[in-house]
């Protein structure tokens, strides 16, 4: 949660979906100015809950699950490829074969 100010800087979107590990007020405000919604379910513990849009949420879900099938493939996770442009050759390849599955 630290970085994550520093991640979405120089961003422009509509929505930013993250988990409830990203559910602080300075994440939020920085989504706020940045003219989005900030889909992330708000934690158990926070004093006041807020809403979230729990069907865009959803589609968080479709995305981790893609990424837990692409980190099947050894060469995928190990990143054996010293290059980066030969790792991402390979990261396509590996989502075409899912999306071929």
């Amino acid at each position: 949660m630290t970085q994550a100010v520093e991640l979405l800087e120089g961003w422009e979107t509509t929505r930013v979906i993250a988990d409830k590990g990203y559910d602080a007020q300075s994440v939020l405000d920085h989504v706020a100015s940045m003219g989005a919604e900030a889909v992330i379910p708000p934690k158990s513990n926070r004093k006041e809950q807020r809403d979230f849009d729990k069907g865009f949420y959803k589609e968080r879900h479709l995305a981790e699950c893609f990424f837990n099938k692409l980190k099947q493939f050894r060469r995928v996770f190990s990143r054996f490829d010293g290059l980066g442009r030969n790792y991402l050759a390979f990261v396509q390849f590996a989502s075409v074969m899912i999306w071929l599955r």
